[in-house]
């Protein structure tokens, strides 16, 4: 007999979506795939082989995260391909902090009514995230749990492990006074900050679909913009030059994330004017009467990763940054000081 309970949909959970949810989401996992999956979904763990070959000491590092309130727009736009990109790469742009490459994601979706076509649509962000960073999707967890979420809400969160080995740990203890800051640009807001967002423009069914001549599509599509995944630029620099210390530029804004990349007795002093301000940000200054101040301790500011290098390698850092497609840019400098952040 096939699992059916007629009195659990009765109470609001139909089983029987949950499986067609995995059915659905299959295809999109599967491109995920990589070396040391070998498991595929529906077991009661993922298993992932790690290539150990050429590591001395090889360290987990982890990290979790969600999507914040992020998700209202999404809900708003009915728009949920996007979503999952944003859970990934506030896990994955976390780990490759310290110089670790990702290796699995699991994710957690939590919804009021299982909707296998939505359930496969977000599952496909999250597949296309870890298709950005190079990391396979080796389970996860869907939880219809009605009467504690609107029929038409969800929340999105996930968990990545990589591995890096211990001698080539980025953690800022190389940094030395005179290090050059390199700024890598963000695609937006990325995924912090929203409730902030949120109260400025009163964001509705309306205020979403406002336009501003700065921007070139409508706000609310500006405002999902999905967050921009780090990883396999940055892998490699790492190959190409000494990376002293990485910071990702996430809710606390550069006030509060810089100083984590910081070892004590140094600052970082940025050059304002390096700052390569997004028109969004413009925006959300401008309609929310917001002092310049909150917006660096709030937002990116479209700089989503501060990156430390000596001196003598920041032209073939940011070269190297280039031909992987990003924009980089020298953003400033470490200095003596107290683990601050300074502009000029």
């Amino acid at each position: 007999m096939k699992s059916f309970s007629e009195s659990y949909k009765e109470a609001g959970v139909d089983v029987t979506a949950g499986y067609q949810s995995v059915e659905l989401m299959k295809a999109h996992i599967a491109k995920t795939n990589i070396d040391g999956v070998i498991s595929g979904i529906g077991g009661f763990g993922g298993l992932f082989q790690p290539n150990l070959k050429g590591m001395e000491e090889p360290v987990l590092v982890s990290g979790t995260d969600g999507v914040g309130t992020k998700l209202k727009l999404a809900f708003l736009l009915d728009k949920h391909d996007t979503i999952g990109i944003d859970c990934v790469a506030m896990c994955v742009n976390d780990v490759v902090c310290g110089g670790a490459k990702p290796l699995f994601f699991l994710d957690y979706m939590a919804l009021g009514k299982n909707i296998p076509e939505k359930v496969a649509e977000i599952v496909s962000g999250v597949a296309e995230g870890c298709v950005q960073s190079g990391c396979a999707l080796v389970g996860g967890e869907t939880a219809e749990m009605p009467g504690f979420y609107p029929v038409d809400e969800y929340d999105l969160a996930g968990f990545c492990v990589g591995i890096v080995d211990k001698k080539k740990i980025i953690d800022g203890s190389a940094l030395n006074e005179s290090d050059v800051l390199i700024g890598l640009a963000s695609s937006g807001v990325h995924s912090n900050g929203f409730s902030l967002v949120r109260k400025v423009f009163g964001i509705n069914s309306e205020t979403i679909l406002k336009t501003y001549d700065e921007l070139d599509k409508p706000l609310g599509e500006t405002l999902l913009t999905p967050t921009k995944i780090y990883v396999k630029p940055l892998l490699s620099l790492i190959e190409k030059v000494n990376v002293k210390a990485v910071s990702h530029i996430t809710g606390g804004g550069f006030y509060e994330n810089i100083p984590r990349m910081l070892k004590d007795g140094m600052s970082a002093q940025i050059t304002k004017s390096a700052v390569p301000v997004l028109p969004i940000f413009n925006i959300i200054q401008r309609e929310g009467n917001i002092s310049e101040h909150d917006m660096f301790n709030t937002f990116n500011m479209g700089v989503g990763m501060v990156i430390a290098v000596d001196k003598n390698d920041v032209d073939t850092a940011l070269n190297v940054l280039e031909n992987a497609g990003e924009k980089a840019f020298v953003l400033g400098e470490v200095v003596k000081g107290d683990k601050e952040v300074l502009f000029v």
